[in-house]
């Protein structure tokens, strides 16, 4: 009996491949020359789909797979899926909540403090001799009870909250919804951006990419926020206008920012390469061996389920 074939976008880890090897025939984009041409031909094939957050599914490839019934999500993010319209046609799209949620957490509280105690100018400051030269580095800024302001209060920033409160900080935050009191552990909620960024020493973006979020940190906003202030963001770069990002830090209104997420990555805006309180990271939020592995299973997981029983607890339409 033959397997059912799978289309796999982007990479994938020896053991996601060993374990989809096991039951499905594997087509990688990556080894496809023309994937339009190729769908064309063969896209009736195929039933599954196993993709990333970030390369998600081309709706010209979507279209060209009439018998697809599953699209798995490597990752929490899927806005690069039009979840809309696998749902018009019944596709599943899931993805791997929870297993990323403290590996992301701990890089939202790397760069808070990496922009407050400035790690970075420290780091060369010892490197390039200069400790011996010239002294001790200049102070920098301390984080205790700073105000946080979590844009975003889902699994993530509950636990970005967590932390930080443990640190000392005070959270503060907006939803699209206020949180019951027994999430919220004791967060003071906002109905407003105004009215979040005007109290945030620092803020935490974990808010979905969406059309409503686009550019939510712009010219405009940028003004809200307590002369400087902290913006760290390891959502989606979509929510940051960078041009106004870059002229707050340039004229020191925001005193550092803390990115992991850029918009056209790994095409990052130049201008944030030249301030050097801008501290910045690859999309590595979720980049360590064991909840990579996580995330894999679970995506793999999510195909099984949807094998053997027709539906998925991972849904997000």
């Amino acid at each position: 009996m033959s397997m059912p074939d799978l289309l796999l976008i982007g990479g994938a880890t020896e053991e996601m491949l060993h374990r989809l090897s096991e039951k499905f025939t594997i087509h990688a984009l990556a080894d496809i020359a023309d994937p339009i041409a190729w769908l064309a031909e063969h896209g009736d094939k195929i039933s599954y789909v196993a993709t990333n957050g970030h390369d998600g599914i081309l709706p010209a490839y979507m279209e060209a797979m009439p018998n697809l019934k599953v699209i798995s999500c490597y990752g929490v993010g899927y806005d690069a899926i039009d979840t809309a319209a696998a749902a018009a046609r019944g596709i599943h799209v899931t993805h791997t909540p929870n297993v990323l949620n403290a590996e992301v957490a701990s890089t939202a509280l790397l760069l808070m403090l990496a922009c407050y105690r400035n790690f970075l100018a420290e780091d060369a400051h010892v490197r390039s001799g200069a400790w011996e030269r010239e002294g001790n580095a200049p102070l920098s800024r301390s984080a205790d009870n700073q105000t946080v302001g979590i844009l975003g209060m889902g699994r993530i920033g509950q636990k970005i909250a967590k932390i930080a409160k443990s640190l000392g900080m005070i959270i503060h935050y907006h939803n699209r919804s206020k949180l019951s009191e027994e999430k919220e552990q004791g967060a003071v909620y906002h109905d407003s951006l105004k009215s979040l960024f005007s109290v945030s020493d620092v803020l935490s973006i974990c808010c979905p990419a969406t059309k409503e979020t686009v550019n939510l940190i712009n010219k405009e906003t940028v003004e809200y926020f307590p002369k400087g202030a902290v913006i760290t963001n390891v959502a989606r770069g979509d929510i940051v206008d960078d041009e106004a990002l870059i002229d707050a830090l340039n004229r020191r209104k925001i005193y550092a920012a803390g990115l992991d997420v850029y918009k056209g990555e790994p095409n990052l805006n130049p201008g944030y390469l030249k301030i050097k309180t801008a501290f910045i990271l690859p999309h590595l939020g979720s980049a360590t061996k064991d909840t990579r592995t996580a995330m894999a299973n679970l995506a793999i997981d999510n195909i099984d389920e949807f094998f053997n029983t027709g539906n998925c607890r991972n849904k997000v339409n």
